[in-house]
């Protein structure tokens, strides 16, 4: 038997093919493979374009290209609370154009000389520049090539390179070889010119207004009879805002136009909530706020075009819908009172002799529990002119001085700070500080009385808040003591805190954009630091008064402003629908204090209103219809007149809420700058502004 071993042995070694034959071989049946395909494709282009030219013939001269457009819908309407339209959209028509991928310049020009001679000269459309007359004039082939004829070989070279200059940059020269005599047009190639510039800014299948007015039943129908001539146009409607005559008007806001479209800085946001570049949005305030809910959403439709360029079909892929309405909070009969009340109080404070010098009043009303706004009045007093304007506006954005109206917040800063407890006594004395001039309250006449928390509202003790200031700091009150500042800026910063608990000093909340904060002063000095426990030194508005107000009345619990009640749909005829959503109410904070120190503060604010002789704010009660809670807030000092002399001014404002036992409404009145007069008489305009809107809400509505 052979051993395997063996047997391998007298094998025949197995020969191995040559590997460079391989290779060609493989590549032969690579390129026969190709060769095929090549055959396979002439065959097909000789089957298309010999054999059966006729039928793609055909075919290729009825199909075409698919685009898809977005178009914008009608905008939501804004009502008062009693569903009265304050913003509106007007129907206007218009010109269109809707522009193909294969319309050339000079027939965009043809076009837009022919409809100046069947549009009015009254239509709104664009404005001109002078390059804007340039590019028209060069639209025309002959003018064109009229001024190619004025640049050498020389200028179409790039002097750099030695290359030939692109087509833009030699159209950019083109321009540059224009005259102005040939740009001198007469009034209806300026038209021509300017429908001109708003169809070549057309995007290929999009369509654009380019000319919006009054356009009479014969003119639309020359326009549609003749189509051929008139490439690309249509007659068609869009809207414009319309604002009712409010005084409401100035935080009503404002929507861009079609040709402004988005704003360059909100462009990628609202790109990407499927905004179209040109879509009007709103700008600030109210249009702003609630853009999202106003502005609906667009339709979206693909367009079907031949191979000449022309639309020959459309199909509606998203229709679009119409923006949610917006019903208000403030019903515009009562914000009219509101304005009234203002107009008339201003009106005895001049003949009084006490406004020469004031730029205005101010009272903001809102429900305290749910945030609800029921007024933002406003008037304006130019100092220059006279004349009075309403502004509403001025509310959220003006700020003054708020005087001894911030005491309540100072006495919780004191128990935040366990430097008050409850309802303590300290005595009201002449405060002299190293250095600095005597400040006392107006009741004491230099002597020292112990008063409570209550009594310290009731009179308005400037003392006390220093007191308690200077205890917040860490050094208790001694005669001609020297203030250290180690802990001032810390003390400032616990001050503010507190304020803006209550909601001084700080955003509101309020539901659209344009509020400010109030001002901080920067310069923290010792001085300063007293001065801002009785409200002397930082700045507020007049909403920020109000919800200040609006937090003691509602137990401490902070809500935001709120100027929209809800979001409703459109009926069929166009009139406010049904609500969709509900604004809820939007709680911020409770201020860190306890209920019972609440209840001192509101006593103390009734106190105020209801006290004894030397209760500051009786004036109010005079003739009111229900109990209401306020403080008053009153501060000094002086401007030089004309001729260099002092006059003394002060600010006049309240804070209140009614009825004392319910709360319901909360108000905020400034009313800055009034003459203090020489026998020391200061005008009381504020406390009858605050009565009379009061008196004016029970009387249209009554208290629960």
């Amino acid at each position: 038997m052979k051993s395997k071993n063996s047997s391998s042995k007298n094998k025949s070694p197995k020969v191995l093919e040559n590997p460079s034959k391989a290779i060609l071989k493989r590549v032969n049946v690579l390129f026969f493979f190709i060769f095929a395909l090549f055959l396979i494709l002439v065959g097909r282009l000789y089957h298309m374009q010999i054999a059966n030219k006729s039928f793609y013939d055909k075919k290729l001269a009825t199909s075409g290209s698919l685009s898809t457009v977005t178009e914008g819908t009608a905008r939501g309407q804004i009502y008062d609370a009693q569903g009265l339209p304050l913003v509106s959209n007007q129907a206007v028509q218009t010109i269109n154009f809707t522009r193909s991928n294969t319309m050339t310049a000079e027939e965009m020009r043809q076009v837009a000389i022919k409809l100046v001679s069947v549009i009015p000269e009254s239509v709104k459309t664009d404005t001109l520049t002078e390059r804007d007359k340039k590019d028209f004039f060069l639209a025309d082939h002959e003018n064109l090539a009229k001024v190619q004829e004025r640049l050498s070989a020389k200028e179409r070279i790039n002097s750099k390179t030695g290359e030939k200059l692109s087509e833009g940059d030699l159209y950019a020269k083109y321009v540059k070889k224009v005259t102005d005599e040939e740009i001198t047009y007469d009034a209806d190639t300026e038209l021509a010119a300017k429908l001109y510039k708003r169809m070549n800014a057309t995007s290929n299948f999009a369509t654009t207004i380019i000319a919006s007015g009054n356009f009479t039943a014969e003119q639309q129908a020359t326009i549609a009879e003749n189509e051929r001539s008139f490439k690309g146009i249509s007659v068609g409607t869009t809207w414009e805002r319309e604002y009712a005559a409010s005084p409401l008007t100035s935080i009503l806001g404002t929507v861009t136009s079609e040709k402004t479209g988005i704003p360059a800085e909100d462009l990628d946001d609202y790109l990407k909530k499927g905004y179209s570049r040109n879509d009007r949005v709103g700008t600030s305030y109210l249009e702003k706020g609630y853009e999202d809910e106003l502005h609906g959403s667009n339709a979206v439709k693909q367009v079907m075009v031949d191979k000449n360029g022309k639309v020959t079909g459309e199909k509606v892929l998203k229709p679009g819908e119409k923006g949610k309405n917006l019903k208000l909070t403030i019903d515009s009969k009562f914000q009219q009172g509101v304005q009234d009340i203002l107009r008339n109080n201003f009106a005895a404070l001049q003949a009084e002799g006490f406004g020469g010098h004031s730029e205005g009043a101010y009272a903001v009303v809102m429900n305290p529990t749910t945030g609800a706004i029921y007024a933002l009045g406003g008037i304006n007093y130019d100092l220059k002119t006279g004349a009075i304007t309403d502004d509403a506006l001025g509310t959220i954005q003006n700020v003054f001085i708020p005087g001894s109206v911030v005491k309540m917040g100072t006495i919780a800063a004191g128990w935040q700070n366990g430097v008050l407890s409850g309802n303590q006594v300290l005595n009201d004395q002449p405060i002299q500080i190293l250095g600095s001039q005597v400040k006392q309250s107006w009741f004491t006449n230099g002597m020292s009385t112990p008063i409570s928390a209550v009594q310290a509202l009731e009179y308005s003790s400037n003392t006390y808040m220093i007191q308690t200031a200077l205890d917040v700091m860490g050094q208790p009150y001694h005669p001609n003591m020297t203030i250290y500042t180690s802990k001032l800026e810390d003390s400032f910063k616990k001050f503010r805190k507190t304020y803006g608990e209550f909601g001084l000093g700080v955003m509101t909340g309020l539901d659209i954009p344009g509020e400010v904060p109030g001002f901080k002063g920067e310069d923290e000095t010792a001085a300063n630091y007293l001065d801002e426990s009785f409200g002397q030194y930082d700045n507020y508005t007049p909403l920020q008064l109000a919800q200040y107000a609006a937090t003691i009345a509602n137990d401490g619990k902070r809500v935001a402003p709120h100027l929209v009640e809800g979001i409703y749909d459109s009926n069929t005829d166009g009139s406010l629908g049904g609500l969709t959503k509900s604004i809820e109410t939007k709680s911020l904070n409770t201020v860190d204090i306890s209920l019972e120190n609440v209840s001192l503060l509101q006593q103390g604010m009734y106190q105020v209103t209801h006290g004894g002789s030397m209760a500051t704010g009786k004036d109010i009660m005079v003739n009111a219809s229900v109990n209401i809670n306020a403080k008053t807030g009153t501060s000094e000092t002086y401007k030089l007149d004309a001729n260099g002399n002092q006059i003394y001014l002060s600010v006049n404002n309240v804070v209140a809420y009614a009825p004392s036992e319910n709360p319901q409404i909360a108000i905020g009145v400034m009313v800055p700058d009034t003459v203090i007069k020489p026998d020391g008489t200061t005008t009381h305009a504020n406390q009858n502004i605050t009565r009379d809107i009061v008196n004016l809400y029970h009387s249209m509505y009554g208290f629960k």
